[in-house]
């Protein structure tokens, strides 16, 4: 039985040439697990907003097809009719908690329709989701992972046939992104939820997705089973996708000969110790053992050079957030790092372990509550907070918070402006182009993509031409092309800023990019040093809860002493 009817939809935003969705035509049986990918910019979440009738009942524009939801034309129905039938989760949950408490949040909806067991619905969404036993806490006394639950609840309260999630687990650590998917499948399995979730990471989508929707172009190239799907690596790329790291090695390997091609690809790690089962590490020779080994004590001996002018200096910080109910939240206790100039550190740790604490210390939008931080041997106290914002600059995880003015041109000026700096109109201009956004500089950035929204936030960042520059989860939501494009940005700003730290769970962009790894637990630094000495130490691995990139885990499994970081690195390590 098929749940969602989709015939010929097409849909243009007001205001656009081009539709963003051509002459859909799809179904999802009920009882699905569907994962919808596609590049950025591809029409997915417009295509969800249409399932729930967002479009065009509020977002209005040209609309023309049909949509049948369980029999129902959305056309026909009212958005809160369709609440009822869809449940969504936006890629910017936040915004969906509105009452201070779990129950409060979880039993709202129901509430507003006039439910008269509104309080039981409620308790019985917050346990389906995992946070029985926290209905009277606040919503700020949970974690990340724990709030994007919350707002899942507040939606299954209303107990909808379809549950579309937005990009569920871009900002979350892999425990968290382990629950959320663990719900969704019990939800999926137990209680006959057709699950719709936009997703860029395929890992999850190997493990728990039954099919694949790729839309490309505006129009649904395919739907397939999740393996199948997965297996199509040289399509995906084409489309900006990242098919499993695992099953990418595979293809590489099979096209060289190294495997045999009788067999489908690879997608989980399980299935990869099968494939990739009869082959052998290739050993290290000296030479390369030694460039190793002398590329590690060559940044050592850099960073010794650079111990009397650090960049950056925590001495024994805390900070503890006083709180409305409960004891006072710790979040750093005698707290000492210290960075160096020119570094390329990444900083990692689960969600609520610190790191945009520790980012907004560095810029002075928090103070300690014991302790000191110096920037360039300075302590902040003594630093004009004008002065302290030309030297360090913070990107936001949510780009659209660096937006303030109605176009990204004044955005980027508007630093420069107050400052009453002399050329700020030729280094706009010249930021603009950089960034590749003179064709959109007169946008308002809140509308934009949300790889122009990263390069637009960027721009804003290196205006003042900082020395220190912090990235807080600048990869979150984005496809292939975008991704390389920011990892390409990093290396292009070398020449502006000289010291760089990305807050990031993507441990693809850490172990491609990072000098330095630093890792936050529970109130201190738990790790601190290469990629090797992070991620090939089990112990700090599993105590704080990182997880490496799956190639990494995928070699560890075939040769404890395999350390691969990147496809590359793999299919170089292994031979028959």
């Amino acid at each position: 039985m098929n749940i969602v009817e989709i015939k010929e939809l097409t849909y243009t935003y007001p205001g656009e040439d081009k539709p963003v969705l051509s002459h859909i035509n799809l179904s999802i049986e009920k009882g699905d697990f569907l994962a919808v990918v596609g590049n950025n910019g591809c029409g997915k979440s417009t295509l969800c907003k249409v399932l729930n009738g967002l479009i065009p009942h509020f977002i209005t524009g040209d609309f023309s097809g049909s949509v049948m939801i369980d029999g129902e034309n959305t056309l026909d129905a009212d958005v809160g009719t369709l609440a009822r039938k869809v449940g969504y989760v936006y890629q910017d949950f936040e915004n969906q908690i509105v009452r201070p408490t779990a129950l409060d949040d979880a039993s709202y909806a129901c509430m507003n329709y006039g439910m008269a067991d509104y309080e039981e619905r409620g308790r019985r969404a917050l346990e389906r989701c995992g946070l029985k036993g926290r209905e009277k806490d606040y919503i700020w006394q949970l974690s990340g992972g724990q709030t994007h639950l919350l707002a899942l609840a507040g939606a299954l309260a209303l107990e909808p046939e379809i549950l579309i999630l937005d990009e569920p687990i871009a900002q979350l650590d892999p425990a968290h992104a382990d629950c959320i998917y663990e719900v969704l499948k019990e939800l999926n399995q137990s209680y006959g939820k057709t699950i719709i979730v936009i997703e860029h990471h395929t890992e999850y989508i190997a493990d728990y997705c039954k099919n694949v929707l790729l839309l490309k172009d505006g129009r649904a190239a395919w739907k397939l089973p999740a393996k199948e799907a997965l297996g199509r690596v040289e399509e995906l790329q084409a489309c900006n996708i990242f098919p499993p790291q695992v099953t990418i090695a595979a293809h590489r390997l099979r096209q060289e000969g190294v495997i045999s091609s009788g067999e489908p690809l690879p997608v989980t790690v399980e299935e990869g110790k099968k494939t990739f089962g009869g082959l052998q590490l290739r050993p290290m020779s000296k030479e390369e053992a030694r460039g190793e080994k002398d590329g590690a004590e060559k940044t050592r001996e850099e960073n010794k050079k650079s111990r009397e002018t650090p960049a950056v200096r925590f001495r024994d910080v805390s900070v503890f957030y006083r709180s409305v109910k409960g004891e006072p939240r710790k979040v750093f206790d005698f707290l000492n790092l210290t960075v160096y100039p020119g570094e390329k550190i990444a900083l990692i740790g689960s969600n609520g372990a610190g790191k945009s604490t520790l980012m907004k210390l560095m810029t002075g939008l928090i103070k300690p509550s014991s302790g000191s931080v110096a920037i360039n041997g300075v302590l902040h106290k003594e630093i004009k907070p004008e002065q302290l914002s030309g030297q360090i600059s913070l990107v936001y995880q949510n780009p659209e918070e660096m937006f303030i003015k109605d176009s990204i041109e004044s955005d980027i000026a508007y630093a420069m402006q107050v400052r009453g700096i002399k050329d700020w109109e030729e280094r706009t201009q010249a930021l603009l182009e950089r960034f590749r956004l003179t064709d959109l500089a007169g946008r308002d950035g809140r509308l934009l993509s949300g790889g122009q929204m990263r390069r637009a936030s960027l721009a804003i960042g290196i205006a003042l031409q900082p020395e220190i520059l912090l990235l807080d989860e600048p990869t979150a939501n984005l496809d292939i092309a975008t991704r390389k494009e920011i990892m390409r940005m990093l290396a292009e700003i070398k020449g502006i800023t000289s010291t760089v730290m990305i807050a990031t769970h993507d441990m693809q962009l850490v172990s491609e990019w990072a000098e330095r790894i630093v890792v936050l637990s529970q109130g201190e630094v738990a790790a601190d040093g290469s990629r090797n000495e992070v991620f090939g130490n089990k112990e700090i691995t599993e105590r704080v809860g990182i997880r490496p990139p799956e190639i990494f885990t995928m070699g560890q499994a075939l040769d404890e002493r395999a350390l691969c970081y990147t496809v590359d690195e793999f299919v170089e390590a292994f031979t028959l």
